[in-house]
């Protein structure tokens, strides 16, 4: 099986598209679907489902995917390890929740110091994340720790720990009152939704409606016209609160309390692109002036 195919099926995948696929990588559009159909030979399944509009993996197809990204990936780490050691090259894929509100520092003074590196950055619900890092598409990511405990093939850095708040307009009554109000959300496998529903069935309080919204700023701009509450961490919001746009409201310290780690896989090289990053974060950790909240 030749290497060069699996890249092809991967571009397949993510392109959606045989032709796009093609396109992307300068390659005829018959070149690629005649690798595929080897791939298919050789492997005596059929890995997509072609359809007017594009193609969908087999389930076959949705096996070889993994193992194509696992190989892929240890190529590329087998090609990095043979890099000079100590001046850090290549690409570094790194995901985050998106309210890590230290995370321009840490990319700012990142690139200031290794500006070479073509840094890219993901964001997304921790559970996602976690499953990118797992899978070779990132090489790490910044999640909230309670989705891991302690999970075997990934390694954590502790980042900072912090306290999440019930946010509300600056009107807002009672916490009796706000638990009846829509409650705005990241997507499902987010911790701080994880945090807020642990609350609210130990609470016994079944959420009026929960509405699952993209970003924080759509969110926090939706709270402030009255739509309803989030439960977020404080950091992002305190500048809100200062200009008395919004108002934070404590909970039971149990569910108000969460970490923010880095992860990456354990069994994957540690490049020396990735290994400076996360001297980044720990540099900025130590110093006083820039120091993470740690309870």
């Amino acid at each position: 099986m030749e290497l060069k195919n699996l890249y092809i099926f991967l571009k397949v995948v993510e392109q959606g598209n045989i032709s796009k696929a093609a396109k992307e990588l300068n390659y005829v559009q018959s070149n690629v679907t005649a690798r595929i159909k080897k791939l298919e030979e050789e492997l005596h399944t059929p890995l997509f489902h072609r359809h007017n509009r594009g193609i969908v993996l087999t389930p076959e197809g949705k096996k070889l995917l993994v193992y194509a990204e696992k190989i892929v990936s240890m190529v590329t780490d087998m090609k990095r390890a043979f890099r000079s050691p100590d001046i850090p090259v290549g690409k570094l894929d790194i995901g985050s929740v998106e309210t890590v509100i230290k995370l321009p520092l840490i990319l700012s003074k990142y690139n200031k110091k290794y500006g070479h590196i073509d840094l890219s950055l993901t964001t997304g619900v921790t559970e996602q994340l976690i499953d990118d890092v797992l899978n070779y598409r990132l090489d790490g990511a910044f999640v909230t720790a309670g989705s891991l405990s302690n999970h075997p093939d990934l390694v954590q850095y502790d980042v900072f720990e912090e306290e999440l708040v019930l946010v509300s307009d600056a009107d807002a009554g009672t916490i009796d009152e706000l638990k009846k109000k829509p409650f705005l959300v990241f997507h499902s496998g987010c911790g701080y939704r994880a945090k807020l529903m642990e609350w609210l069935r130990d609470e016994q309080v079944a959420p009026s409606k929960l509405m699952e919204l993209g970003t924080l700023e759509t969110i926090l701009g939706s709270v402030y016209s009255g739509l309803g509450v989030t439960f977020v961490p404080r950091s992002t919001v305190e500048h809100h609160e200062s200009r008395g746009l919004i108002q934070c409201h404590k909970v039971p310290q149990q569910y108000s309390r969460i970490k923010t780690v880095f992860i990456r896989k354990k069994d994957a090289f540690l490049t020396t692109s990735l290994e400076k990053f996360i001297d980044t974060i720990n540099e900025i950790r130590q110093k006083e002036d820039y120091a993470f909240p740690l309870f």
